[in-house]
């Protein structure tokens, strides 16, 4: 008979393949980017460029939020979440039929949504219900694409899984602030004005998409009025680094709901719609990403991640690259946007140097630590 404690091995054992087959969506997802964006590179793989947003939002993303909320909850069930959206990835990666790769994101989308209903039962609050919504959502963007719905259709839920899912946890976060109801209910309207655009977005797309806008433009200055960052940007070490991160997310978050409620009707292709999704999948997204992997990786992983001034490199190279980027999409000049894609590439890639280097360390520090014989 196996032990009680078997369950949570076998668990605790899963994780780092689900993560290497995430970052392998990841490394996709950038060398399609860059072919995307105009650099002459292999394709390896027939389908890569037009696969870039589904391995870095689904297959990447999708996998590691998946993945937290499962170790979270602490059910065995729960992992099927992210094993999905991480063989969902590699189906794309490999070139299965079509509907294999969305049908494995769909399962995903459908399972984390239970997680966050099993969640809700154990801690029914507001940030629950938020990061379920966003979860749901995650539902509705890939069920479009299963339907054959265009990408440009597709990209609004998908971009607000992610949004909505983050203001989720900080939201969760922020509960140390006692905020008052008048501030809770803000936030929540907030979310149902860019849900209520995304609904729009099924009838009508450039609308739909003005609608979002606003609400990723009120969610944006939200966060940076009442998030817990203002004040943990005085401290040191790594609780300012994550202030660091989450600040100019915001920022960046604002901007590109400025951009979405004036360039709604171009939403479909070309250089204001890269500045349109990048402004927020690196600039609040991937900046998220930055500031909380130091945290997120111990707790899956359950190894130490002791915090390196280094961190601040790839978060600088980030934003600089994106500013870039940017200016490259909206002045129209190709160089400085591809030059800004390139860096924006590196700054991630140096980012998972700089979160190897950390778990080197920590797992030293881990050995010299351990009593003798132990």
């Amino acid at each position: 008979m196996k032990s009680p404690n078997f369950l949570s091995h076998f668990t605790l054992r899963s994780r780092p393949p689900f993560l290497l087959l995430g970052a392998l969506s990841l490394l996709a997802g950038l060398w399609a980017g860059l072919l995307r964006i105009g650099w002459q590179l292999p394709p390896l793989s027939a389908g890569l460029a037009a696969n870039h947003g589904p391995f870095m939002i689904c297959g990447f993303l999708g996998t590691l939020i998946c993945l937290e909320r499962a170790v979270g909850l602490n059910r065995s069930w729960a992992y099927a979440a992210p094993l999905a959206a991480a063989l969902g990835g590699l189906a794309l990666l490999l070139g299965l039929p079509m509907p294999v790769a969305p049908l494995l994101l769909l399962l995903a989308s459908l399972v984390l949504t239970i997680i966050f209903v099993a969640i809700y039962r154990l801690r029914p609050d507001s940030a629950s219900a938020v990061m379920g919504s966003g979860a749901a959502l995650w539902v509705v963007g890939n069920l479009l694409w299963l339907l054959g719905s265009p990408l440009a259709s597709v990209v609004p839920w998908w971009v607000g899984f992610l949004v909505v899912t983050v203001a989720g946890e900080r939201l969760e976060l922020s509960r140390i602030l006692m905020l008052r109801p008048g501030i809770m209910r803000s936030f929540l309207l907030i979310i149902a004005l860019f849900v209520a655009g995304l609904a729009l977005s099924l009838f009508n797309l450039a609308w739909g998409v003005r609608v979002a806008g606003l609400g990723l433009c009120g969610l944006g200055a939200w966060l940076l009025r009442f998030d817990i960052a203002r004040r943990t940007i005085r401290k040191q070490g790594l609780a300012q680094f994550i202030a660091a991160c989450l600040l100019p997310g915001y920022l960046w978050l604002m901007l590109a709901g400025g951009a979405w409620a004036v360039w709604g009707e171009r939403f479909l292709a070309g250089p204001p719609y890269d500045a349109m999704l990048h402004m927020i999948l690196l600039g609040f997204v991937f900046s998220m990403i930055f500031g909380h992997g130091p945290i997120i990786l111990p707790a899956v992983l359950r190894i130490e991640m002791p915090f390196r001034p280094a961190f601040f490199a790839h978060l600088l190279l980030l934003h600089l690259s994106l500013l870039l980027r940017v200016t490259g999409d909206l002045a129209p000049q190709q160089a400085l946007r591809a030059w800004g894609g390139m860096f924006n590439v590196i700054a991630i890639l140096l980012f998972l140097a700089n979160t190897i280097a950390s778990a080197r360390q920590g797992m030293v520090q881990g050995r010299s630590s351990a009593p003798a014989g132990g």
